[in-house]
């Protein structure tokens, strides 16, 4: 672990709040449902789609749960109020995963209901190891009644390419990142090339499945191993997507557009971004790297 790296997993307590709000204002769009739709509606102007994601997880009252599927709704009745081009990612430890699973299940239900009224989509965010197998699981039951929900698989996890192959029935529509999650070596690749190496053979063996796959990464290399690999199979542009997360090197947005493959961005919002915003950089310092160089105009590292 660099020294960058120690300094933040360990040194964050310390740090005022108003820096992890310099910080996290970067790529989270704000508190309130306004302010994503700004962030969005900017977006869209640019040519780029969104899903958005209401900030919370790892929730255990069922009144901040009901809340949250209540938030969830509003969400997708503004989205179609102002047309935007956007859909809906979430936590299952959100929706009341550490309640109780059939309570969980049902919470999602009300939300695909409601996303379906509106044409719209749910993406299943996944979590760590603890919350694999049931995301994976209530993904499989949910798509017996639903056709507008997709999942994420995580090429940093052992595991991923065997689940490809268990989901293959299911044609699924995957988001498939690295992963941001520091997970025991028994159950994760630590290697940063193994990670990359994984990603590429996961995309592969989804892509040859048929699925419609979300390409997550800001990484150059697995950037240009989508591309390689859409073109090597013929794909058209409506059969895949590249998946940003907001704030993160806005040039290769950019090369990624202007190279006439589409684009979504993660968009963040909510008043709990500074318990997200600390979670996150002290499981992945690489994405404090990627801001605090964006701070400073430097270029984006591959992550």
């Amino acid at each position: 672990m660099s020294l960058f790296d120690t300094l933040i997993k360990h040194g964050l307590p310390l740090i005022p709040k108003f820096v992890v709000g310099q910080v996290a204002k970067r790529y989270v769009a704000g508190e309130t449902l306004d302010d994503a739709c700004r962030t969005i509606r900017q977006l869209n102007a640019e040519g780029i789609m969104a899903t958005v994601d209401v900030l919370g997880e790892e929730i255990v009252e069922r009144d901040k749960v009901e809340a949250a599927v209540a938030t969830y709704i509003k969400v997708f009745d503004t989205i179609e109020e102002l047309h935007l081009d956007c859909n809906v990612s979430i936590k299952l430890t959100m929706l009341g995963l550490r309640i109780d699973e059939a309570y969980c299940l049902d919470n999602v239900r009300k939300i695909l209901d409601v996303a379906a009224s509106h044409g719209n989509f749910v993406r299943i965010d996944m979590e760590d190891h603890t919350c694999t197998d049931f995301t994976l699981r209530a993904y499989r039951t949910l798509r017996e009644e639903y056709d507008n929900v997709g999942i994420v698989l995580q090429a940093r996890l052992r595991r991923t390419l065997g689940d490809i192959g268990s989901l293959k029935d299911l044609t699924p529509n995957v988001r498939l990142c690295k992963g941001i999650y520091v997970e025991p070596r028994q159950r994760a690749w630590l290697g940063y090339d193994t990670v990359r190496a994984n990603f590429i053979a996961a995309l592969d063996k989804l892509l040859k499945n048929g699925s419609y796959v979300g390409i997550g990464t800001h990484d150059e290399h697995l950037v240009w191993a989508g591309m390689a690999a859409v073109d090597r199979l013929g794909l058209t542009p409506d059969q895949y997507e590249f998946q940003m997360l907001l704030g993160v090197d806005p040039e290769l947005r950019r090369i990624i557009l202007e190279s006439g493959h589409r684009l979504r961005v993660y968009v963040p919002f909510g008043p709990d971004w500074y318990p997200y915003s600390t979670r996150r950089l002290r499981e992945n310092p690489a994405v404090a790297k990627h801001v605090m160089r964006a701070m400073f105009g430097l270029r984006p590292k591959a992550s």
